[in-house]
């Protein structure tokens, strides 16, 4: 059963019970992240997500995950391009002791002084670390080339400058516009009887004050860059990105199925052409991103440095053979099984739904329909996937970033113009 109910305050609550388990998953969505800030705010959404922590009147930082911990339940957050998420996950003979505390760190975080100080410092090494990555590094060099230096292009840690200069009083001014209730969304999912979950969502969130809230506008653009990043790093990373359908798109099922048959899994075309019959990459894959305005469907991979032509060649042939010859009724049947027992494996995960139901209501201010979505994905036919393969793969409009010992864009720029029989890139 679902449920939902928007408060008095303009907080929005969506409840959705799954009778049978033992557990309850609790979240409280916010609608803001990397997306929304400005240069000098750039990391601020992330850094008011670790903040939040740190203690309240009632707690210390320490004193809040210890009382997590009494009742044996999880607790954590994470920030995104447009949405930062606190949640929590319980018995269900613990799920109002946990709400309370989920609560108060939501709602009472006090942002001690020295905790600010102590907290920059944890998370320019969480920033030294993603430097350290060269997946996440160029996934993130990827992100600057599609979108540029503003929204969906920046990096959701922000630069270690800003994180320094941060001040308690620009966290709180920050906070108090973009943590207001018409931007929340409270997620319930599990074994908790709907009325109970409204009472909690009404009797700890009720009392926030409603005031006006102005989103802000996004002027998101296609750049298609070519961003290279030069790293000692023993392999070079690769990667490409075309414009892909916004999350609302009626035809976002069909680019899924596509995105499975391309580089979803191990029967996936890249990884069974680009590793298992060239031997090219350990890994290879593509994955979408679908956002309010616009999408991207990424393909990356880690090849040798000796390799990386050769790699990047085989990747662009294999997206212009699926582009001329589109897909097999066998693909085609595969992919679609692949994304509809996604959705129904994610049915008997309580954090899954918390987060499933909880965006819907957040992004679309509407409840996750089960039923419509997997008649969706069942109605789709093989010619759906070939039209979102001519929709979502054009090569003029291509980003790419490459991270590693040396700079070679302008080769995988020469590899990629040769595949595509000799046109500039």
């Amino acid at each position: 059963m679902v449920e939902a109910k928007t408060l008095k305050n303009g907080v929005r609550v969506v409840v959705k019970e799954m009778e049978g388990l033992l557990s309850v998953t609790m979240g409280v969505l916010v609608g803001t992240g990397a997306a929304f800030e400005r240069d000098e705010e750039d990391g601020i959404s992330h850094f008011i997500e670790h903040m939040q922590f740190k203690g309240t009147e009632h707690h210390t930082a320490f004193g809040l995950s210890d009382a997590f911990d009494a009742l044996g339940a999880q607790v954590n957050a994470f920030t995104g391009k447009d949405l930062t998420c606190y949640y929590a996950k319980a018995t269900t003979d613990h799920a109002r002791e946990a709400f309370a505390l989920l609560a108060e760190l939501f709602l009472e975080s006090t942002f001690p002084e020295e905790e600010i100080a102590r907290e920059k410092g944890v998370v320019i090494e969480e920033i030294n670390m993603d430097e350290d990555s060269p997946e996440d590094l160029c996934l993130d060099q990827l992100s600057r080339a599609a979108f540029g230096a503003d929204n969906y292009g920046r990096n959701i840690l922000g630069p270690a400058a800003n994180v320094q200069n941060f001040t308690r009083d620009q966290l709180f001014a920050y906070r108090s516009e973009r943590y207001a209730p018409e931007n929340i969304v409270i997620s319930f999912a599990g074994n908790i009887p709907l009325s109970e979950a409204l009472e909690l969502a009404e009797q700890y969130f009720g009392g926030m004050q409603a005031r006006p809230f102005v989103q802000r506008p996004k002027h998101v653009v296609w750049h298609a860059q070519r961003v290279m990043k030069v790293k000692p790093f023993e392999q070079t990373h690769l990667a490409l990105a075309f414009p892909a359908v916004d999350r609302a798109s009626d035809r976002l099922a069909a680019v899924q199925v596509m995105n499975f048959i391309l580089g979803g899994g191990m029967s996936s075309r890249l990884f069974k052409r680009v590793r298992e019959e060239l031997g090219l990459a350990y890994s290879v894959y593509s994955y979408l991103s679908n956002y309010e305005e616009t999408g991207m469907c990424t393909v990356y991979a880690g090849v040798n440095p000796a390799k990386a032509g050769d790699a990047i060649s085989a990747i662009v042939r294999e997206i212009m053979r699926f582009q001329t010859e589109g897909v097999s009724e066998e693909e085609f049947v595969r992919g679609r099984e692949q994304l509809k027992s996604g959705n129904i494996f994610s049915q008997e995960n309580t954090s899954s739904q918390m987060l499933l139901y909880g965006k819907q209501m957040l992004y679309r201010n509407e409840v996750y329909d089960f039923e419509r979505r997997i008649g969706e994905i069942t109605a789709l036919r093989r010619r759906d996937i070939q039209d979102a393969i001519a929709e979502n793969f054009d090569f003029t409009r291509m980003a790419v970033a490459s991270v590693g010992k040396e700079d070679i864009m302008q080769e995988l720029l020469s590899r990629i113009g040769d595949a595509l029989g000799g046109r500039t890139v």
